[in-house]
Formats: structure tokens, C-alpha cells, sequence
């Protein structure tokens, strides 16, 4: 059970909301309850809107009443960040949190990633109205992002914790953290919403909400519809961000229980950035040539003609970073849920819900040929390279498609009780997932060449095809005592049965796939642990600070990693000799919580919070190829899995809020990481120092700061963001540098200057002073290489609001 705490609503904290671990700044009598502990609607309530220009819930942290460290972010504040951002974007502003990609919305996948306390997107749980969302990596035959599986301007709130996640929480990956997030439930009154968002690079995004408002029946039902239209131009090349996407949520509640029904679906096309390839110590001219940008050529096909010579040769001055004509991910996706709250008595209910996620996907790269030429080579061995160019299109490239299918269906089940001093909660989920990844080949006709917005069609070869199966079953037990009226205790286990299987109906020719010997791996593996126990308590001194500790021990599935080693003999002594990653997650914190009425200074947060982890078994995978597309070859390969035994990790987050009156919010956060491989590893011939080493990617500094101000009808805010040095490489020869971004948001609000219930205009503007650098890392190497994306430049959004 969590008590939250929400912020005032003339603070109207955009981005500052997401990175608060404590309460923030009520600073009237009527925001606190008779107890004295501050409060907020509950989530998924319909008060404040998505996107409003101030006012509202600004801040609800859950902090407070819980034995570890969870922050909650509401809808509003989300939409302040910028119009339509992804929810992962908007958790970045949190301690301990790094998320990044190329574009500012946050939605390209290809080029994203997401460390929280050193552990990375495939790491981490995710849920959407208790429904799991399952694995976010890219090209993942195995979940959805957030982005796609909801609109965005329809978030309800987003609530993160950032040392182990909720024991409650479906999900068979998640060693650190978990992500839950909720879309808002429909309004009490009929309304209808049009917001329009236009700036650069031609951003048009259109969005539409119509809510029938309550209507009885046996009890009260509501429901919307929405539906968003989102076009964008690539900001270093001229591809298009785009598609539409569309949900809608029905709810009938009355005193029996609470009845959901939700939907939603999204066709949308991405134009990937091709990542640089980075070498450590350049050997070459070739190796030395490292532009911050890889723009694709489409839709200049006469430019792309002349790149290349008449083989479908690059550049050779340029190396790996060649470029290519087009790259896109395209993706189609259905998802819904029914969930069903039934009230079984005063102290009793009991939560059902099945759902169901089917997914059609094609990533695209139309190349050059002759960076392909091994695997054109070894499908058409009796053609000499002039006929292999004619037999791919006669361009001099080659259109190269990874194809996805995935079909996810469950059932959750939780009964919640309340026995005097105990609450008790007991659980189960079971999902059986079904998936399958083809890789096609098609020509690139000189007379009639394909574009990336389309599925591509006639391939002139398939190379492979995996299917993979996984059925997971997850049981949890808890109880929740109140010892004292200042002493409440948490303890519980879960138990993670994963069953996978895989199999290769087609099989790569010999020759075609770098590290393959005798042909791709098939079978099946068991990740099973009956007992994953928590432990946690909170003690409140004098209703102004607190202490807490929470315990607690996870494990992951291992994902399609073993179906990609190179042999079917790799794969048989993986299984045999192989181990699940775990951890041991401990943490403790102090959060304090002071109001000073009538004061310059009206209110002062804050909260430390210290935590150490202990990861067992960590699997290295090791890309058999160099260079092309995030520091992986077009052509593909096997990778090999390794186990470097354990990662420490060490860290601090600190975070303090500053009310000063009704007026202006002042927000900082600093974050200190240390997570440290703790062995070299070998992979039979050469051993690799990686003992000591600092986890590639995740940064050991970051700092967090927002300023907010609220003038009557103006909001304000400027958000700034400190990321320090990263290692790229596993054995750290690489590095890249720190930089600092921030961004702006100026909105004002409309209503009562025209005859409209909701109206309103707003600013965003985005990396404020073009600051350059590395984005996301791409580390497929132990060493001397590796691939980074670009951060996006300056940009700027200007949105209008109108409702009924």
C-alpha cells in the first residue's frame, strides 16, 4: 500500500517532477490529510490532463510509506517535458536514470538505451497497466516499448524504482529496477481535445482525444478514443519519422468492481541512425575516419549510384563508416488487455487480467553491395561479382531485411488482503510467447529502386529463419506489517520459471554468416529459482524523516542470447555448464520533508540514498564482426556468450528541492555509480583484463537540475542534465567524453481569453545551447572498438492546445 505526495499545483514542476524521490512542496492546509502526511489523486484518476500549460498534479513521488526508493511522475509533467515524449525519455530527469537516443521525442529504437543504477534496458521490468511490456531491446522478438504500446499524450503516470523492482512486477528479465506505467482513465465528462504540434525539421504531430464522459448502466461507465498522426524529418538526413498510432480505454465500475478494457495500435516508420565505428588505436587512414554523423543518401538514388563503383564498392578511405542508401525500422503492433477488479469484501479484492500483444516488424538497409558481397557471394557461388551485381539490381547495393513476428499472451492474477495490521498479497502470471526472425535479402533495382516506408517484397533469398518459444510462469508472495505506528515491515519471495526453446527452420549456407560452424544452434532451456526473497522496512521518526532499507534478490532469462552462438556443440555446453544472471540488490535511504509557511524559503526535500548490488554470472556477449551498423557488420554473425563472474556495484543518489513561496522550485540530483567486473575472462586463447573494469555505458557521474516558475498564466522551466565520461569497451580503452545539455519550455495558458475550456500555447526547446556528442555507446567489442550515436541538435516545438 503506498501513500503519495504530490506538489503544488502553482510549482508545476515539468521535468523537475521526474527526478524528486521525496514529496515535493504542498504549501496549502487542504493538501494534507487528516494524518498530516501529504497526498495526491489516485493514479489513473481524472483530475489534471495530459499536456496542460500548468496547474495540475505536478509531482507524485511514492517515496514516502515505502521500504525503497520509487519515484512517481503523472502525465502532466510528462507532456511539459515535450509534447508526445516517450515515457522512457521523461524518467531520464531521475537520480541514478540515463536514457538516450538520436531523436529529442525519444522514440528511435534502434539507437537507444537506458541505464538505471548500472544495469541496462534488457536488464530492467517494464508493465502498462500491470501488463508486461516485456523485453525493450531493439529488434527483440519478445516485448514493445511504452512508445508504441500507448499514445503518449494518454499516460496517466509513471512510477520507477530504481533498485529492485516491485516483487509484483511480470517480468523475467528484470535484475535491477522496474518501470511501471499507467494510461489515464476516461473523464467524467464528455470532452473532446485537438492538440497540434509543429517546429523543426518539419514536425507536424496532431493529436485527438474524445471522451463519452460517465453513463450508467449498473454502475458508472466511461471510455475515449484517441488517435495521433506524427511526421518528422531526420535532423542529419532526409528520412521520415512517422505514422499514426491510436488507443482507447472503456472502464465500468460499481460497487462489485472495476471492469477494463483497453486497446491500442501503431504503425510506425523510423529512420535508423547508422552508429560511427570507433577504433581505440586507428591502424589506418581508414580506421581514422570517424564523422559524427552517417547520413543515409535516400532519397538521392543518383548520388548513391555515384557513391559506389561499378562492383558496389565504398570508399575504401572511408572504412567502416561507409554510408548507405536507406536504414528504417518499421513496426505494426496490436496490444489490449481486460482486467477486472472485483471487491470480494471491506478488506478483500482480488485483480484479473489477460492480455494479448501481436507484433509485425521489418528493419531495413538497403547497402552497398560490396559490403555484403560474402553473403551474396555464398547464395550465388557460379556468378562472377558482374553477375552478382546484375542478379541484386544492377545499383551496385543490397537490401538487407531482419524480420520479426511475436504473439504474447497472458494472465495475471493478484489477491490483496487486509488482516488488522497485515497486508497480504499473493500472485501469479503466465505468459506463453511466440516469436519468429527472419533474415531476407532483396534486390535493389537500378530502374525501380524500393523506398524505406514500405515493406519490402520478392526477396531473392531467405538466410535464416529462428523461431523461438517461451513460456513463463511467476509466483509471489508478501506481507506488509505495520509493527508500530512508526515501524512497517516488508518481507515475501517470488518464484521465476522460465521454459524456452529454439529452433532454425532455415539455416544460413556456409559461408554466409560470420562464426558459424556446421549450422545454427536448436534446442531448449530452463531458467527456473523457486525462491527469490525481499526484505525491507521503514521507520518514521517524527513524520518528517525517515529511514528504510530494502534487500532483495532477482534473476534473468536468458533471452535469445544461446540460440546465437555459432555451433550447435557452443550451444549443448552453454546449457550444460551455463548459469542465470542474479542479483543481490541492498539499499538504504534517508528522506526528509519540511514545509516553512509564510517563509522565503516554503519548502525543503530531500532525500540520500545509498545501494550496492551484487550481480553473479554476468554473460559478455562478443559480436564475431566489426564496423557497419552500430559497430556490427551488415552481414551478420554469431556472437559468443561469456561469464566474467561478478559486477560490484557502489552508488549514491541525492536529490534536493528547494519551494521558495508559491512562485519558483529549485531541483538538483547527483548520482555516483560504481559497477566493476569483477575477473578477467578468456575466450581460449587470449585473456582479457576486465577485472576492475567499470560496466561500458553507464556513467559514474551524473547531475540533474531543473529551475521552475509559475506567474499566473505563464509556466516556466529549464532543465539541465550532466552526464560524465563513459567507457565504451569492456576492457575501458575506450572513452567517451561528458557533456551537459539542457533544454526549455515556456507555456501559456489561454483560458478565459477565449471562449474555450482548455486552450493554451507552448515552447520547447530542446539541447538549448547545441551541445555535440555521444548519445548512445554501442559495445559489441572487449576492446579496441566500438559505435556511438549522436545527440540531437537544437530544436524547437510549438504546440497548440484547444478542448471542449
Amino acid at each position: 500500500m503506498r501513500t503519495t505526495t504530490c506538489l503544488h499545483p502553482k510549482l508545476s514542476l515539468g521535468a523537475l517532477a521526474i527526478a524528486l524521490l521525496v514529496g515535493a512542496t504542498p504549501a496549502l492546509a487542504d493538501d494534507l490529510d487528516a494524518e498530516g502526511n501529504a497526498y495526491a489523486a489516485p493514479s489513473g484518476a481524472p483530475g489534471a490532463e495530459a499536456g496542460d500549460a500548468s496547474g495540475g498534479n505536478a509531482i507524485i513521488v511514492t517515496a514516502a510509506k515505502t521500504t525503497r526508493s520509487a519515484t512517481e511522475l503523472d502525465g502532466v509533467e510528462i507532456q511539459k517535458i515535450l509534447p508526445g515524449v516517450s515515457p522512457l525519455r521523461a524518467v531520464q530527469a531521475m537520480p541514478g536514470v540515463m536514457y538516450q537516443t538520436a531523436d529529442p521525442w525519444g522514440n528511435n529504437e534502434q539507437n537507444m538505451s537506458l541505464f538505471i543504477h548500472g544495469f541496462a534496458i534488457n536488464q530492467l521490468g517494464y508493465s502498462l497497466d500491470g501488463m508486461p511490456l516485456g523485453d525493450l531491446s531493439y529488434g527483440n522478438i519478445a516485448g514493445i516499448t511504452p512508445q508504441r504500446a500507448m499514445v503518449s499524450e494518454t499516460m496517466g503516470n509513471v512510477v520507477v524504482s530504481t533498485g529492485a523492482g516491485d516483487l509484483a512486477m511480470p517480468s523475467n528479465i528484470n535484475l535491477g529496477g522496474g518501470i511501471e506505467m499507467t494510461t489515464s482513465d476516461p473523464k467524467a465528462k464528455a470532452s473532446a481535445e485537438v492538440r497540434q504540434t509543429v517546429g523543426s525539421y518539419g514536425t507536424s504531430r496532431t493529436f485527438v482525444r474524445l471522451d463519452t464522459g460517465e453513463f450508467d448502466a449498473d454502475g458508472t461507465n466511461a471510455g475515449y478514443v484517441s488517435v495521433v498522426r506524427h511526421r518528422a524529418r531526420a535532423w542529419d538526413f532526409d528520412g521520415r519519422q512517422g505514422g499514426w498510432q491510436a488507443n482507447g480505454k472503456f472502464v465500468h465500475e460499481n460497487d462489485a468492481g472495476k471492469l477494463t478494457l483497453y486497446a491500442a495500435f501503431s504503425d510506425k516508420q523510423e529512420p535508423n541512425e547508422d552508429g560511427t565505428t570507433t577504433f581505440v588505436n586507428p591502424a589506418n587512414d581508414a580506421q581514422a575516419y570517424m564523422p559524427y554523423v552517417r547520413p543515409f543518401m535516400y532519397p538521392d538514388f543518383q548520388a548513391a549510384l555515384d557513391y559506389v563503383d561499378e562492383n558496389g564498392d565504398t570508399p575504401p578511405e572511408e572504412g567502416s563508416n561507409y554510408l548507405n542508401y536507406f536504414s528504417a525500422a518499421l513496426r505494426t503492433d496490436y496490444i489490449g488487455y481486460l482486467k477486472y477488479d472485483a471487491n470480494l469484501g471491506s478488506n478483500t479484492t482480488w485483480t484479473n487480467q489477460v492480455y494479448y500483444h501481436h507484433n509485425d516488424g521489418q528493419g531495413v538497409v538497403a547497402g552497398p553491395l560490396g559490403q555484403s558481397i560474402s553473403v551474396v557471394a555464398a547464395y550465388y557461388p557460379e556468378l562472377d561479382r558482374a553477375g552478382q551485381v546484375e542478379v541484386t539490381g544492377e545499383s551496385g547495393y543490397v537490401t538487407r531485411v531482419t524480420e520479426y513476428r511475436i504473439d504474447r499472451a497472458g494472465a495475471l492474477s493478484t489477491l490483496r488482503m487486509n488482516l488488522g495490521n497485515h497486508n497480504l498479497q499473493a500472485g501469479a502470471w503466465f505468459e506463453h510467447n511466440s516469436g519468429t526472425t527472419w533474415r531476407k535479402w532483396y534486390a535493389l533495382d537500378v530502374d525501380a529502386p524500393t523506398d524505406p516506408y514500405h515493406w519490402q517484397k520478392n526477396e531473392l533469398f531467405t538466410q535464416y529463419s529462428l523461431e523461438y518459444r517461451v513460456n513463463t510462469l511467476q509466483l509471489h508472495l508478501q506481507d506488509e506489517w505495520n509493527a508500530t505506528d512508526r515501524l512497517t515491515v516488508l518481507g515475501g519471495f517470488k518464484s521465476s520459471l522460465v521454459f524456452s526453446e529454439g529452433w532454425y527452420p532455415i539455416q544460413p549456407v556456409a559461408g554466409s554468416y560470420s562464426g558459424m560452424d556446421g549450422g545454427l544452434p536448436s534446442g531448449s532451456i530452463s531458467t527456473k529459482r523457486w525462491f527469490l526473497p525481499a526484505i525491507g522496512a521503514r521507520y518514521d521518526f517524527n513524520g518528517t524523516e525517515e529511514i528504510y532499507f530494502n534487500i532483495q534478490k532477482n534473476m534473468r532469462n536468458y533471452g535469445t542470447a544461446p540460440w546465437g552462438q555459432g555451433s550447435q556443440a557452443a550451444f549443448d555446453y552453454f546449457k550444460e555448464v551455463g548459469r542465470p544472471e542474479t542479483s543481490w540488490t541492498y539499499e538504504a535511504g534517508l528522506r526528509s520533508h519540511h514545509l516553512f509557511p509564510g517563509s522565503f524559503l516554503s519548502s525543503l526535500d530531500a532525500q540520500i540514498n545509498y545501494y550496492h548490488v551484487d550481480f553473479s554470472n554476468r554473460l559478455l556477449s562478443i559480436s564475431t564482426t566489426v564496423g557497419g551498423l552500430g559497430g556490427g557488420s551488415i552481414t551478420g554473425g554469431t556472437s559468443t556468450l561469456f561469464n566474467v563472474g561478478g559486477v560490484k556495484t557502489d552508488g549514491v543518489d541525492a536529490s534536493i528541492t528547494l519551494g521558495l513561496g508559491s512562485i519558483f522550485s529549485i531541483y538538483n540530483a547527483l548520482s555516483f555509480n560504481s559497477s566493476r567486473y569483477g575477473s578477467d575472462y578468456t575466450d581460449g586463447t587470449t585473456v582479457f583484463a576486465t577485472d576492475g573494469k567499470q560496466v561500458p555505458g553507464s556513467p559514474k557521474w551524473m547531475n540533474k537540475t531543473m529551475i521552475s516558475a509559475n506567474f499566473g498564466p505563464i509556466d516556466a522551466q529549464v532543465e539541465g542534465q550532466y552526464i560524465g565520461k563513459r567507457y565504451a569497451t569492456y576492457t575501458n580503452d575506450g572513452v567517451v567524453d561528458s557533456y551537459y545539455m539542457a533544454n526549455a519550455r515556456i507555456a501559456f495558458d489561454l483560458v478565459g481569453y477565449i471562449p474555450l475550456e482548455k486552450a493554451s500555447v507552448s515552447l520547447n526547446v530542446t539541447n538549448l545551447f547545441d551541445e555535440k556528442g555521444a548519445s548512445t555507446i554501442s559495445t559489441g567489442r572487449p576492446s579496441a572498438v566500438y559505435a556511438t550515436f549522436p545527440l540531437a541538435p537544437r530544436q524547437w516545438f510549438l504546440t497548440f492546445t484547444a478542448g471542449i
